[in-house]
């Protein structure tokens, strides 16, 4: 199974769904928030959400969703990439909850291929989902893809 695309295998307008889904516990918020030094309420304080937030619960932080939306990605768009160039628009679009799975789905936006011949630049919009259908959030990014003629990432000159 290839890990990652070469350029040319990109197409505009295509939806891409990435699999499997991944479900985020409370150990994993927690730590994660250990982690980043993220003291923010929201995320570890539980009598605090339950008894001041909208939500009476924590919320998963939202960096991680942010991670994990764009881990599940790499084997499909960026496992060959030379470089993520940028993120942009990142929106938080609804709430992540301890016991959400969340799947993401990419749609390629655009592509250019580079001055230098041997690499190009793709822009996508990633999508992430609950279980529930919600969408929770999206953000876009610039990766800069090596084409199948790119001396050393090229077809056949990685151990995959």
């Amino acid at each position: 199974m290839p890990y990652g695309r070469y350029f040319e295998e990109f197409r505009v307008g295509e939806v891409i769904k990435h699999w499997p889904g991944r479900t985020i516990t409370e150990a994993d918020d927690t730590w994660f928030s250990l982690l980043t030094m993220n003291q923010q309420p929201l995320h570890i304080d539980a009598h605090y959400t339950e008894k001041y937030t909208q939500h009476g619960q924590r919320l998963v932080n939202g960096t991680l969703v942010f991670a994990i939306g764009a881990g599940m990605t790499v084997a499909d768009i960026s496992g060959r990439a030379i470089a993520n160039l940028d993120y942009e628009k990142i929106t938080h679009d609804a709430p992540t909850f301890h016991g959400d799975t969340l799947y993401s789905e990419t749609t390629v936006l655009g592509k250019k291929a580079s001055s230098k011949g041997d690499r190009g630049v793709v822009y996508v919009e990633t999508r992430v989902i609950n279980q529930r259908g919600e969408l929770v959030m999206t953000f876009r990014r610039h990766v800069l893809i090596p084409k199948k003629n790119h001396p050393t990432l090229g077809e056949g000159k990685l151990p995959f």
